[in-house]
């Protein structure tokens, strides 16, 4: 695997795959047991009651295929929903683990914060603890004694730097593992969400002294955190990861915009039928479904086109039906509109359903959500704004060339035609 002049980390097909329910859950000997019991075809002896059984083909991809590369002085976000494998990747870049498959290489040495207290022994002094860390670094003691000074008076922990660390609150564990993690000499930094458990004037002063380890020595920073204030602080670039795959490696706000909006990524369709609580508003039609036609997940690339099918009941004589499609983001703020009118005429008690194709092309890359509003200008009875909005159906536009142009950032939701220029 060949590594580029300025690159610090690269993957290829970076996998990691866990087994489910197998032997590793106890002690050695509870492990020989149940590793016995399977072998005679018994009952496993330390099973829990009321936990699931498993299978030698029970198996769960953490990371799956990962291809990422990372530069110099970059200082990338990790994020995506619980179980998308942004712990298990800082852990296969801190060798806590290997990969099931694929290659991992990096320039540099690397310090990890993986949770509160990593790599700290509770017996030690704060002091103690800072030596020791720099140690596994591959610091000498004299680089240690150097800096010590730096470290203590970053931490905050002054008064307690010869007290056990086993003493501390976790907010001080974090304070003085940060300050060692920031100022030993090491030019990768990582970072597991250990800053939520800060105070909010800690949290600002890390981000602060993180960006400038970036920018000034050069540092590359990679942090997994689930408040997208700080990733908006600290970020230059972002990548979202669900069920273990890479979906977007770009912009912060486009990248933070995908998460927002990614909760159901397998929503295809919505049933009404049994959602109305209350006597429909329309008398004349019965909204029963809404589907992306032909698609198994509500994930949209580039320049895919939308194909939306909706199914309804006439409840009575339709006469020149029409319909708005709205859009609107992850904030609930409405993006665009589509519309028909005049588009469809049907007898009572009539079952009707009709694709429409939305051109989303021009939306940027995050999460939205869309809502049906039927209406008839011509029905005398139903007045303009008695119409059915029916809650819809959401969708995540992805658009992964946008990493070509960096230096551009989110100005809006919309994609416009390039400015047109006269003498």
């Amino acid at each position: 695997m060949i590594m580029k002049e300025n690159c610090v980390i690269k993957t290829e097909n970076l996998t990691k795959e866990y087994r489910l329910g197998v032997i590793g859950s106890g002690s050695l000997r509870h492990d020989l047991q149940s590793w016995y019991a399977k072998k005679r075809g018994r009952e496993n002896p330390n099973q829990k009651i009321g936990v699931s059984k498993y299978s030698d083909s029970d198996r769960f991809l953490a990371l799956d295929s990962l291809n990422l590369e990372v530069n110099r002085g970059e200082r990338l976000g990790i994020i995506g929903s619980n179980g998308a494998g942004k712990s298990t990747f800082l852990k296969l870049l801190s060798r806590v683990t290997a990969p099931t498959e694929g290659e991992i290489r990096f320039r540099g040495r690397i310090a990890s914060m993986l949770e509160v207290g990593t790599g700290f022994h509770p017996e030690l002094t704060g002091r103690e603890n800072i030596y020791l860390n720099g140690a596994i670094l591959g610091m000498s003691k004299a680089e240690i004694a150097a800096k010590i000074d730096r470290i203590i008076e970053f931490s905050e922990c002054e008064k307690f730097i010869d007290t056990p660390v086993k003493r501390y609150s976790s907010g001080m564990f974090v304070k003085l593992a940060f300050a060692v993690a920031a100022h030993l000499d090491a030019e990768i930094l990582i970072m597991d969400e250990v800053l939520a458990v800060g105070d909010a004037k800690f949290q600002k002063k890390c981000i602060n002294k993180m960006r400038e380890l970036a920018m000034r020595d050069d540092r590359t920073v990679l942090y997994v955190s689930h408040n997208m204030n700080t990733i908006r602080q600290l970020c230059s670039r972002c990548i979202v990861l669900e069920q273990g795959k890479k979906i977007f490696d770009g912009d912060v706000e486009n990248a933070i915009k995908i998460y927002l909006g990614n909760d159901s990524i397998n929503t295809v369709s919505v049933d009404y039928i049994d959602q109305y609580k209350e006597p429909c508003k329309r008398n004349d039609i019965e909204l029963l479904r809404a589907e992306f036609y032909e698609k198994t997940d509500n994930r949209f690339f580039d320049n895919d086109a939308m194909t939306l099918r909706l199914i309804w009941k006439n409840k009575a004589e339709i006469s020149n039906l029409c319909l708005r499609i709205e859009v609107f983001d992850s904030h609930r703020y409405p993006v665009t509109a589509f519309v028909t009118e005049n588009f469809y005429s049907g007898r009572c008690g009539d079952t009707a359903s009709m694709r429409f194709k939305l051109d989303i092309s021009r939306i940027v890359s995050g999460g939205y959500s869309t809502r049906y509003v039927f209406y008839n200008k011509e029905n005398p009875n139903l007045g303009f704004e008695n119409v059915e909005i029916a809650a819809g159906l959401g969708f995540t536009k992805i658009t992964p060339n946008m990493n070509e142009n960096p230096w551009q950032k989110s100005w809006g939701s919309i994609y416009m035609d390039e400015i047109e220029t006269e003498n």
